[in-house]
């Protein structure tokens, strides 16, 4: 039995989805859950050079024996779910959304609108928030997934019971991973920046919450962290600390190309800063990782892009992931260097200990 978690540990898009998809498959997960809502989309490049973007159901997918479960504190846009579904070509007997999880309707996204959030927040106007409010305030006119059986006839042969098929798989000695959202900076309780948060809780602790299993259960726990964070575009978006330019990076990095990311929503270009150890050291005391996985090594050195092997990393590269061992108290396990889910590896304790230069020390 294993019951994993995967966190984000700075401000979202830190390869959650990656991680979760490498560890479906080289783990091989019975059941994989991917938590939040369709604001947020977790991508990767496949085998086949494709990218693919999910804001609905989780990355497990890539493992075609994974069952892939939508959990009762989720809310979900119909549309959107459907489109996933379709575009992957999943079979019935894979998928399955708890009854009790949230409908985001025309009206949340709406109200969105009309409530500014954009300008204010950058919200992604994709209802969200709208909905969690109205689940919260429990309205007359809040639906759950079990009460829209005659609206989206197409999701009843989905609907079951999700916490009770993850407890179930747990006791019958199965391997579960559940996907977290978004990232700890942008927790609604334990951000530094409120108002400037997202508009739930970012932790393993409240993903175990919104699937409805036991934190006891919890044999891993994965922060993911980037070598340089991430954060959407705006001042109204919130603050980040020792912000860059794409050009600076492009330069400092030796890409031979101009680098920028943007957001897999709303498409705008994302602000990038250097690594954050104070914004490291809470989310990592707040998630307490059994394991680490540190994504965006070609970030460090265009040399290291899609290298697999740690000694064949750069001194800087190697360097970095030895002192985020050190100064976070966990051990690094996953590491990656580029977008592409073949570039993502996991690490024996060994392998770094035996490459390590001691007396580098990287600036970021």
């Amino acid at each position: 039995m294993s019951l994993w978690v995967v966190v984000g540990g700075q401000y979202g898009s830190e390869g959650k989805g990656k991680v979760s998809a490498f560890i479906s498959k080289q783990e091989d997960i019975d059941i994989c859950v991917r938590c939040g809502g369709p604001n947020s989309g977790h991508s990767f490049v496949d085998d086949d050079g494709r990218t693919i973007v999910l804001r609905q159901l989780p990355t497990g997918f890539v493992n075609p024996r994974t069952k892939l479960l939508i959990p009762a504190g989720a809310l979900i846009d119909p549309a959107v779910l459907k489109q996933e579904i379709e575009s992957l070509d999943l079979p019935p007997g894979r998928i399955g959304i708890d009854r009790k999880s949230f409908i985001i309707e025309h009206q949340d996204r709406e109200k969105e609108g009309a409530l500014s959030l954009r300008e204010r927040l950058s919200s992604t106007l994709c209802g969200v928030g709208a909905a969690q409010s109205r689940r919260v305030l429990r309205s007359g006119d809040a639906k759950l997934a079990k009460d829209v059986s005659g609206e989206h006839t197409w999701m009843n042969k989905y609907l079951t019971d999700v916490s009770d098929e993850v407890n179930t798989a747990i006791d019958s000695e199965k391997k579960v991973l559940i996907e977290g959202t978004q990232g700890f900076g942008l927790s609604l309780y334990h951000s530094e920046y409120y108002p400037k948060t997202t508009s739930r809780d970012t932790t393993a602790a409240g993903f175990l919450s919104e699937v409805g299993v036991s934190p006891l259960l919890a044999t891993q726990i994965v922060v993911v962290f980037r070598t340089f964070p991430i954060r959407v575009s705006g001042e109204q978006a919130g603050p980040m600390r020792d912000e860059i330019s794409w050009e600076q990076l492009q330069a400092e990095s030796r890409y031979p190309y101009s680098i920028e990311e943007r957001t897999t929503v709303t498409n705008k270009i994302r602000r990038v800063a250097r690594f954050d150890w104070e914004l490291a050291h809470r989310a990592i005391r707040n998630n307490r990782p059994t394991r680490i996985a540190i994504t965006g090594l070609d970030y460090l050195s265009f040399s290291n892009r899609g290298v697999t092997r740690f000694s064949e990393l750069e001194a800087q590269a190697r360097s970095f992931v030895m002192q985020a061992e050190t100064k976070l108290s966990a051990p690094v396990r996953y590491i990656s260097s580029g977008p592409a889910l073949s570039a993502m590896t996991a690490l024996p304790d060994c392998q770094k200990s035996k490459t390590l230069e001691p007396t580098f020390e990287p600036v970021l």
